[in-house]
């Protein structure tokens, strides 16, 4: 177990970003030119990610980053002993989601392709058809369907895949244990794992995004601000203060938040500072 230091932190990115991706001990931001810049733990070459060009969306996970380019092409550096960052050979992707230790990908036909650990099924995806949308978390997946439905497949021991009565679903998020959906109307359902009060969300209302950290939630509210539940050891979960956010990521410990004006902030752990988003850039 890594020994955590303890702290909030609320620092600007100053620098135009269109997206940011939180993984377990690092950040990713995807730079407006297509290309990367990230910080934090690199231990398994993780943040190896400033020679990327042309890159569309940028997803992070517990210790490998993927890369989604402009021709539907993947990209991917990190731990790969399992597998994980075999994507050289995709194609046709339109959206990647990282599990724990494995990677799923949406091809532009609704049909979803997986590499990486399987042992809990994780990546039995092979007749999926019609999502819309996919999310990977520690050993389960879920897809949205473009009927506003939900599937799943994969670990289940904490009820995590129970999704089956879901509808109105517009956007899925996964954590380690624990599985959120939003729904048209702005509200929040979860199920899984909760010994954190991390699925504690059927209070919140005007939601228009979703992230799902490790053991806890946030959500992006149509003012912009955000709100958050679960465990919260490290300050993850303080983002009572933040406005005008336009995107919000959920890492391990630490959450990122994308201003309108293209700064970033983040909360949590930073003890490979991961929260240290004051990276400058003409």
């Amino acid at each position: 177990m890594l020994s955590i230091k303890k702290g909030i932190f609320d620092i600007i990115w100053i620098i135009n970003i269109v997206q940011v991706a939180a993984g377990e001990y690092y950040t990713v931001g995807l730079k407006k030119n297509g290309t990367l810049i990230a910080m934090g733990y690199n231990g398994v070459n993780q943040c190896d990610v400033s020679s990327w060009t042309d890159i569309i969306k940028v997803t992070a996970g517990d210790s490998h980053t993927v890369g989604l380019k402009k021709d539907g092409t993947v990209i991917a550096v990190g731990y790969n002993n399992d597998g994980r960052c075999n994507v050289s050979n995709w194609a046709d992707i339109s959206q990647i989601a990282l599990g724990w230790d494995y990677t799923v990908g949406l091809k532009k036909d609704g049909t979803v392709i997986a590499t990486g650990d399987n042992r809990y099924d994780q990546c039995n995806i092979g007749n999926w058809k019609d999502i819309i949308q996919i999310s990977a978390g520690g050993r389960h997946t879920i897809g949205l369907k473009s009927d506003e439905t939900v599937i799943s497949t994969g670990d289940n021991r904490y009820d995590q895949c129970n999704i089956g009565n879901w509808k109105d679903i517009i956007k899925v998020t996964t954590g380690w244990l624990h599985t959120v959906g939003l729904k048209k109307d702005g509200t929040v359902v979860a199920v899984g794992r909760s010994n954190d009060g991390q699925c504690d969300v059927g209070g919140w209302t005007d939601i228009i995004q979703i992230s799902a950290g490790e053991y806890y939630t946030v959500g992006l509210k149509k003012d912009g601000t955000a709100v958050a539940v679960g465990y919260n050891s490290s300050g993850q979960c303080d983002v009572d203060s933040w406005k005008n956010i336009i995107q919000i990521t959920a890492g391990g410990l630490h959450t990122v938040g994308l201003k309108s004006d293209g700064t970033a902030v983040a909360v949590g752990d930073n003890y490979y500072g991961q929260c240290n988003v004051d990276y400058k850039n003409d």
